[in-house]
């Protein structure tokens, strides 16, 4: 559902105004006040006009996660604002970041190059994940797209994959719970259908940039 914390949150995230978006919804600049003051309510027909505008279904990818491979944040040829965004088919009512699966240990679950989108705060105590797959970053740094397994000791795990060996007596830093998982073709027709819409928006404006 969309919220008035979802549009405030995409406002700022966005930096876009009230203003820009009232005229992207076809209302009167007003309308918007009235609709994170709780006057007003949302239609229908304006969710996906909101949607779109603030980018409320867009996850950036934040590098990539090791099913097999070892990725090192530390070391990994990223550039910091990521490798770039995929666009969900509906908006996310919480912050969520995506990772491309890199290796083929968890096959045939998860394939090299599927994304990952992952909730950036651990909601959950460690306990809560035994025998769930998770995205997780070690104390050590590197991160991982495992299967979480109760480890012999307080605090440590044993993390397993579909093909590889597990890797025992670990200690985590983060979890990240796995909230939607995109196929690799998938992927490629949402950047195809992405990168069409920005080529007709660049048409439609002459090359003009769009105001916010």
């Amino acid at each position: 559902m969309l919220d008035v914390k979802l549009i405030e949150r995409g406002l700022e995230r966005t930096g876009k105004s009230k203003g820009g978006l009232a005229r992207a919804m076809g209302v009167r600049a007003g309308a918007v006040s009235e609709i994170l003051s709780g006057i007003r309510l949302i239609k229908a027909a304006e969710i996906p006009l909101i949607v779109e505008y603030l980018e409320l279904n867009s996850v950036p990818i934040m590098g990539r996660i090791g099913a097999g491979a070892s990725i090192e944040p530390d070391y990994e040829q990223v550039p910091p604002e990521g490798l770039g965004e995929v666009e969900l088919p509906f908006p996310l009512a919480e912050e969520t970041i995506a990772f491309e699966v890199s290796g083929d240990s968890m096959l045939p679950k998860y394939e090299n190059g599927d994304v990952i989108v992952v909730y950036r705060e651990q909601r959950y105590p460690l306990s809560s994940f035994y025998g769930e797959e998770a995205a997780v970053r070690l104390k050590t740094g590197e991160r991982y797209l495992k299967t979480v397994e109760r480890g012999n000791s307080s605090g440590v795990v044993n993390l397993t994959s579909f093909n590889a060996k597990p890797i025992n007596g670990v200690k985590l830093e983060w979890i990240g719970e796995i909230c939607v998982t995109l196929p690799r073709g998938q992927i490629a027709r949402m950047r195809g259908k992405t990168a069409s819409k920005g080529r007709k928006a660049g048409r439609s404006s002459g090359g003009r940039s769009s105001e916010k």
